[in-house]
């Protein structure tokens, strides 16, 4: 049965775009496959909680999911059976999946009686007018390197199926959200167009950055001296290293800024730097009289 979006978020029906994407983070971030490997539990819990960020973190999916046109599992429920839980006794929706094992990626094709379903019903329905129907979606999970999702890039990715697609990824995707690939899914039975292939993102960490919405944060160590007196340190991004200017008496928790080195959004995002002074001989000798006499 699909679950309602809503209470795996743990987020009230009343809650706003930001309260649930703040949710939807905070139980990425805790239950990421990175974290907790080889344990299957964690990672359907990861997958249920993308699965719920894709319809509420959507405002169409989200707005059909409210007024009980399409459940938890984004399926339409325009058939006995249909309806999201809450919407009455007994509601609820039931999918059938296969999926194959071709790293990094993980296919799912949807209900195998949606063939025989469609044929009761008209067309209109689904796109608006006559004609033939189109086919099936086809869903992925396709991890993306964090550099990609901050940069934009385009990359050849190879299906479960064995096909090799080339994906533009645009920056700022984030885990959870979906890449929509046009006429890649499944051939229509009825001689219409064919589905979509729905690539479901999940973003690697980096041991570097930490993402702030469209915003960089991550630490940077500085000698004493270069605290004290000041001086330039080379600071890594994801699109290559620069030099950063310390001011002289700075102190570990100082915060600088990279304008414009954050997320390559429009405007892009800027990289913040926090400062952690560490002395490059704990032991010296003069540092210890300096101590002793200060």
């Amino acid at each position: 049965m699909a679950i309602d979006p809503y209470i795996v978020l743990g987020v009230p029906r009343s809650a706003t775009e930001a309260e649930i994407k703040k949710a939807y983070r905070t139980k990425a971030k805790a239950l990421h496959p990175d974290t907790y490997k080889d344990d299957p539990k964690k990672e359907e819990e990861f997958k249920r909680v993308s699965s719920a960020y894709e319809i509420l973190g959507d405002k169409e999916k989200k707005a059909k999911f409210d007024r009980g046109e399409i459940d938890g599992d984004g399926n339409p429920t325009g058939f006995p059976g249909g309806g999201h839980p809450g919407a009455g006794p007994g509601a609820g929706s039931y999918r059938w999946q296969s999926s194959s094992g071709a790293s990094p990626f993980e296919g799912a094709q949807g209900d195998p009686f949606e063939d025989i379903l469609s044929g009761m019903f008209s067309s209109r329905s689904r796109r608006g007018g006559p004609g033939p129907q189109k086919g099936r979606d086809v869903r992925y999970r396709v991890q993306v390197d964090f550099e990609d999702a901050v940069l934009g890039a385009r990359r050849r990715m190879t299906m479960a199926d064995g096909r090799a697609l080339d994906v533009n990824i645009p920056a700022g995707i984030d885990t959870g959200q979906t890449l929509r690939l046009k006429s890649q899914g499944q051939q229509s039975p009825y001689g219409g167009p064919p589905g979509d292939a729905l690539l479901e993102v999940d973003v690697r960490p980096s041991s570097i950055w930490e993402r702030d919405d469209k915003n960089l944060r991550m630490k940077l160590p500085v000698s004493l001296k270069v605290a004290v007196l000041g001086g330039s340190v080379d600071v890594k991004t994801p699109s290559g290293s620069v030099s950063l200017k310390v001011p002289a008496g700075s102190n570990t928790g100082a915060q600088l800024r990279l304008k414009g080195k954050g997320v390559k959004t429009s405007p892009p995002g800027d990289l913040y730097v926090r400062l952690e002074i560490v002395l490059d001989n704990p032991k010296d000798d003069g540092l210890r009289k300096w101590a002793e006499n200060s």
